[in-house]
């Protein structure tokens, strides 16, 4: 059987990218959060910020170790997989990824220092201003590298001659036509991948009646984010998706599942797109839909998969449903920021047992719903490398073998499961850990109790009922905490 070096090489790299991706989207977000609970403790001398910070801060240590760690291997990719992508593509993507480097990584390692290590030894304000660093340092790094994958999405401000693309434009190449809208959404996917997991440990910590007044600030701030960034999500998405349509329309066709350029598409709730047919199986959709939302016109002209060949067709199913998976959670995000106002006003937001186990299961989701964008993203982008002037094929080592591939792909699973069981299983220790200190006047008694572990899925949290919860809490004076 004869192994094909350029399919294995676009699995090795998907898999090498979808495991990093989970990483840097936590951190940023939790990087801003920590630097706010840094300013609200220097603010107001709060010790529950304070705890909330130091406990947050651990958590971003692993995180951000493991980030490291997995992505120094992308890099090395670029060479021993797409050496002649490498080689065209130096002139711009060389300077790009020293620039994030130079501005972004330096300023997080030095600074992640101070901020881990340096809460008794620095002043308050010094220790706020590394925490302001980090969380820069983090956006900063997001900012080159999303210019540069914008850069192979839309290329702009370079030229292909010579059998390498030279810059004449490094303000239109850093700044291409999907750079802004694409920044945006990674930065707030970012902001609400980090509020849904501090809600959800928040949530899991409250269930056990554990550090419950700090616990419940940590909740009450998440809510009110995600109430705000998840609809704003979504209408950053649509204008990114209008941007798409511009310069990437096959993209788009194969997000939509049409086939056809026609007016009046409609919206493909359910459909199985068949690239050999070259048509959709069992289509469920909404009329004109499609069309309205792409154009803004009930009519409007959507196009069609079958304007290029089969072979420059994007993978058109894993476009296909990866987009709807991404929607669909994306309306379930803004499902529990609702949810989660409703419930303060009539102040149960903290004692509904089926809101906080709900809060605990989608922490897990914006990791899922931000796979499922660069699947749309990457996949949607093939067969080009850099659209429109590189192909995969064009842009993969010549001299590279199928073994040669296949081997280093099962090496990067097995390094990168070690990796990740180790890191997750210390990462579920801190969070067993807890906060360092019960923030309540009075020890709560159940406090005392042993916590039953995360599960490995974290979804399946196991835990005890505890007294209190289903009750309103709110009413209860002796608790501390509002809404």
């Amino acid at each position: 059987m004869d192994l094909d070096p350029l399919l294995l090489s676009r699995i090795q790299f998907a898999f090498v990218i979808s495991f990093h991706a989970i990483f840097p989207v936590f951190t940023i977000g939790l990087a801003s959060y920590i630097a706010v609970l840094e300013g609200l403790a220097f603010r107001t001398q709060n010790p529950q910020w304070v705890r909330l910070s130091a406990f947050w801060t651990k958590v971003f240590a692993v995180v951000f170790g493991m980030g490291v760690v997995s992505g120094i291997v992308m890099s090395f990719q670029f060479g021993t997989n797409w050496s002649n992508f490498a080689q065209a593509s130096a002139n711009f993507l060389g300077p790009m990824l020293s620039y994030e480097v130079l501005t972004a990584f330096f300023l997080e390692a030095a600074f992640l220092g101070v901020l881990l290590f340096g809460r008794d030894k620095v002043p308050a304000g010094v220790h706020l201003f590394a925490a302001i660093m980090v969380a820069t340092g983090t956006l900063i790094s997001t900012f080159w590298i999303l210019s540069a994958n914008s850069w192979m999405q839309t290329p702009a401000g370079v030229e292909f001659r010579d059998g390498a693309f030279h810059v004449i434009s490094w303000f239109d190449a850093i700044f291409n036509p999907s750079f802004p809208y694409r920044f945006m959404h990674m930065v707030l996917a970012s902001f609400l991948t980090g509020s849904f997991v501090v809600a959800g440990v928040s949530a899991w910590y409250l269930l056990h009646r554990r550090e419950v007044d700090s616990n419940r600030k940590a909740l009450s701030m998440c809510l009110w984010l995600i109430l705000i960034i998840a609809p704003l999500q979504a209408v950053v998405g649509d204008f990114h998706g209008l941007n798409t349509l511009e310069h990437q329309p096959m993209k788009v066709a194969a997000m939509e599942g049409n086939w056809e350029t026609e007016s009046g598409v409609p919206l493909l709730l359910f459909a199985w797109p068949d690239r050999e047919t070259q048509s959709n199986i069992m289509e469920i959709g909404i009329p004109h839909m499609a069309s309205l939302i792409l154009t803004h016109e009930w009519d409007g002209v959507v196009p069609g998969l079958k304007e290029v060949s089969p072979d420059e067709q994007p993978v058109v199913p894993v476009v296909f449903w990866s987009f709807r998976v991404m929607v669909a959670l994306g309306l379930l995000m803004i499902f529990f920021g609702i949810s989660g106002l409703v419930l303060r006003i009539r102040r149960k937001v903290y004692t509904s047992r089926w809101f906080l186990q709900s809060m605990r299961a989608m922490s897990i989701t914006p990791f899922l719903a931000v796979l499922a964008g660069w699947f749309v993203t990457e996949t949607g982008r093939s067969p080009w490398l850099v659209y429109g002037m590189m192909t995969q094929a064009e842009g993969v080592t010549p001299s590279l073998t199928g073994g040669m591939a296949l081997f280093s792909l099962i090496g990067y699973i097995v390094v990168y499961a070690l990796v990740f069981t180790a890191g997750v299983y210390y990462l579920f220790r801190v969070l067993q850990a807890g906060l360092e200190d019960d923030d309540t006047d009075e020890p709560d008694e159940q406090s005392e109790r042993p916590m039953r572990p995360f599960s490995a899925a974290h979804v399946k949290f196991e835990y005890e009922p505890y007294p209190g919860i289903g009750d309103d809490m709110d009413s209860d004076p002796t608790r501390k905490g509002g809404n």
